[in-house]
């Protein structure tokens, strides 16, 4: 097959969603299939909604010589019209979906125009390839039902990064429940104000500071404003000494900080499906997570983890002030959540599921 995949910026771009799109480009491409990267400027909402018009954005994608054109629906403002002037295209049109925008947390004006917009543009494909049950539930929410249009939940996996055997998983485990020292919980993500850092530590700052510390992984020039924020905030709480920003980290370098940690908390206001808490759970961590998307089909409260509500800071100090005081109850979760990493498929599997869909389907 020929396929086009069609991404703002970079596949290389650090996020779950970018992880997805670069795992099936190369599966497609292992099993023999052509893609092509087709890629738009990152540039505001405005500005992408200008996409629509452009005469040479349209040539180009009128003229791809492709037989399916994948696009991840992160880039919805720059097609929601211009799809719909490719009635004459030659392949169909594929949304990849990882998440709606206008499922996060916006003001009331701003979620309408993106409701809108997104809505727009899920009526002018030909098919979805969904990351979680909990996604093709928002897009038939927001766009109507899908109906005879071919779909499929392909779920993101965590085999990606250099894990610990069972063997070995479970020697962590053992190890983290005879740790007495403070509890050592991790923070993974883009430093930006849906993954909720500024709620876990507004959280943290309530219990005694000998009784944690918080290693924070993420790139924090996604949003330089939030992240100044969070810098002030630990500064205003005196908590310098107890938290330490990583910064953006190689995989090599994320294994390692999930090998070392007790617990990964993530307290996001909205995830499609949070690879994040799968990868901690290869790593025998629990995973405390936002209560609402997606993180419930990965993380059950009080058996591989907990979900909060992301403001509720007196219920996540709760959480984790248990799990200090109480590490053989640390090693149950962490068992747990090995178990669910174990019984999760892989990306090969994921990736074979969506090419058989593009085969049979189109």
């Amino acid at each position: 097959m020929r396929i086009g995949l069609l991404i703002y910026g970079s596949p290389d771009t650090l996020s779950g969603g970018y992880l997805y799109d670069r795992k099936l480009a190369e599966y497609l491409r292992e099993a023999g299939d052509s893609v092509e990267i087709v890629s738009l400027p990152w540039r505001n909402y405005p500005a992408h909604l200008t996409d629509n018009f452009s005469a040479r954005l349209y040539r180009r994608l009128r003229d791809l010589r492709v037989d399916i054109l994948l696009q991840d629906e992160l880039n919805h403002p720059s097609l929601a019209l211009l799809n719909r002037r490719l009635q004459t295209r030659p392949y169909p049109l594929i949304g990849i979906v990882h998440h709606l925008r206008s499922s996060e947390a916006h003001a009331g004006w701003l979620r309408l125009l993106y409701r809108a917009v997104e809505r727009s543009y899920l009526r002018t494909l030909d098919g979805f390839v969904f990351n979680s049950r909990t996604t093709r539930q928002a897009v038939e929410a927001l766009r109507g039902e899908i109906g005879a249009l071919p779909s499929i939940v392909a779920c993101p996996a965590a085999d990606h990064l250099a894990l610990p055997h069972d063997d070995a998983a479970q020697e962590l485990i053992r190890a983290r429940e005879s740790n007495c020292g403070p509890l050592r919980v991790l923070f993974v993500g883009n430093i930006i104000a849906r993954k909720g850092l500024h709620h876990l530590i507004a959280a943290l700052s309530r219990l005694p500071p000998e009784d944690w510390r918080l290693r924070v992984v993420g790139d924090d020039a996604v949003d330089c404003e939030y992240g100044g924020a969070v810098r002030r905030q630990i500064a205003a709480a005196g908590l310098e000494e107890n938290i330490l920003l990583l910064g953006r980290v190689s995989d090599r370098e994320l294994a390692q900080e999930y090998n070392n940690a007790h617990v990964l908390a993530v307290p996001s206001s909205y995830e499609g499906f949070g690879i994040v808490y799968l990868e901690a759970m290869a790593f025998g961590l629990p995973a405390l997570a936002g209560v609402h998307g997606a993180a419930s089909e990965i993380v059950r409260p009080d058996v591989n983890g907990f979900l909060v509500e992301p403001s509720d800071a007196h219920g996540i100090a709760g959480h984790l002030s248990a799990l200090a005081g109480d590490r053989e109850r640390l090693a149950v979760l962490g068992r747990n959540a090995r178990q669910r990493f174990d019984s999760h498929p892989r990306w090969a599997d994921s990736a074979a599921a969506v090419r058989q869909f593009l085969v049979s389907s189109f």
